[in-house]
């Protein structure tokens, strides 16, 4: 319905007809076009149950550091304690020669009688046995495989057995053998295969319990529909009628 305006000529719309009103923009919280969610309280749920997420990575990741220090003060304390013995110089009337071939001493020492034995071939078992559980530990393999956390375990010892013995060529007093090194190398991998997994996951299981969260894992604000019931229901825009 127009009528005519006798000064300007032109139609002008009657005050009576319906007006044009502008839709009401809803507010930021509640547009979808963030890809995540359109409720105004999913948001800072989400943002809580990160922070709570975040609060359980941290609480794992210091228990394994703790037990990594640990391991490398006791590994250092057996070092010590089996270089002493190993190679200190010894003040003997005369020295027995060096062995070369692979279980010459080992006949040897089972042929003299159980005591010499059970003496000589458990002091070369028990020398480097500690390593087996203690290498894992100083290098921090609590989550990685057994097979070759063992495995590594095992020629580390080795190695370390090895150095010993071309050490004690120096040492006045003291023989190189290499049943030595083979009864240290087996009991390093005795002490790895049957202490270590055991400890292992003793270890674990506290650290996971460590690691597990006290308190909830949202902010104040409560999960996501608490949030949002507690700001109601999402604004909506009311549909306005076009005029014709």
């Amino acid at each position: 319905m127009r009528d005519l305006d006798p000064v300007r000529g032109r139609g002008r719309r009657s005050l009576t007809g319906p007006r044009r009103t502008r839709p009401r923009r809803a507010p930021r919280g509640a547009r979808g076009d963030t890809g995540v969610t359109g409720a105004t309280g999913t948001a800072p749920a989400g943002r809580g149950v990160l922070s709570g997420v975040q609060r359980h990575v941290s609480g794992g990741g210091t228990a394994t550091p703790r037990i990594r220090v640990a391991g490398l003060v006791l590994l250092t304390a057996h070092l010590l304690i089996a270089g002493w013995l190993t190679l200190r110089p010894l003040a003997v009337p005369w020295v027995a020669p060096g062995n070369l071939r692979p279980f010459a001493t080992i006949r040897s020492d089972l042929a003299a009688g159980p005591h010499a034995a059970l003496e000589s071939i458990g002091c070369g078992l028990l020398m480097f046995a500690p390593l087996g559980v203690l290498l894992p530990l100083a290098a921090g393999r609590l989550h990685r495989g057994l097979a070759g956390t063992c495995a590594r375990t095992v020629f580390a010892g080795a190695m370390i057995s090895l150095g010993t013995a071309l050490l004690q060529t120096g040492i006045p007093g003291q023989v190189v053998n290499v049943d030595t090194v083979l009864l240290n190398t087996a009991g390093v991998a005795l002490s790895c295969l049957l202490l270590f997994p055991p400890l292992r996951a003793w270890l674990l299981r506290r650290t996971a319990g460590e690691a597990r969260p006290k308190g909830p894992l949202t902010r104040r604000g409560g999960t996501g529909h608490g949030a949002q019931g507690a700001q109601g229901s999402t604004p909506r825009a009311p549909r306005v009628g076009i005029a014709p």
